[in-house]
């Protein structure tokens, strides 16, 4: 079916937004997706702050941004906004580096107050890059994820139907986009 990038924007290595988007990498993987996950925080910081557009790094991520069909974009909500680290990245990447995506935003936060940051944060930037299709957007509360002891995930049942909604949308966007590509060539 189609290439899916997975993009975490947290900091964090133990993050809850990292966990859930890998637990949603499988539920695209299931669906016959390939799945690319990218946790930005691997990416040098050198890279990232100094806006060096050639490090190796960059260039590796400007080309996993170019060979998706789809893209996933996961950050915690600091402030009311996306994390810097996605905005660091974001900022590298082409003008149009989203052009004739399909792009999916998902949020984690503390508190219903940020619920707003897809929609008046990230949507814009991504519109603006040239994304094709965003498809509805997400925001779960860190209290509805929960992680055991052994790694695994857990979310809350109700935001567990919604989230499972929005990624299968996502996909059949998806099988949408690339069934078209596949007619027109």
């Amino acid at each position: 079916m189609a290439t899916v990038l997975s993009v975490s924007g947290s900091p964090s290595a133990t993050s809850r937004t990292a966990r859930l988007l890998r637990h949603l990498d499988r539920r695209l993987t299931a669906q016959g997706h390939e799945v690319i996950p990218l946790d930005v925080r691997t990416i040098p910081a050198e890279a990232l702050l100094g806006a060096d557009f050639r490090h190796p790094a960059i260039v590796e991520a400007t080309a996993l941004f170019e060979r998706a069909d789809g893209v996933v974009i996961g950050t915690p909500v600091y402030k009311a906004a996306y994390s810097g680290l996605l905005k660091s990245l974001l900022d590298l990447l082409p003008q149009y580096g989203l052009a004739g995506k399909t792009v999916l935003p998902l949020a984690t936060g503390g508190t219903t107050a940020h619920v707003l940051a897809i929609d008046y944060a990230l949507r814009p930037v991504l519109s603006s890059m040239g994304a094709g299709h965003i498809v509805q957007g997400w925001f779960t509360l860190d209290k509805d994820i929960a992680v055991g002891d052994d790694g695994t995930l857990t979310v809350a049942p109700g935001p567990a139907e919604a989230l499972a909604q929005v990624v299968d949308q996502f996909s059949e966007a998806l099988g949408s986009r690339t069934a078209l590509l596949a007619a027109a060539g």
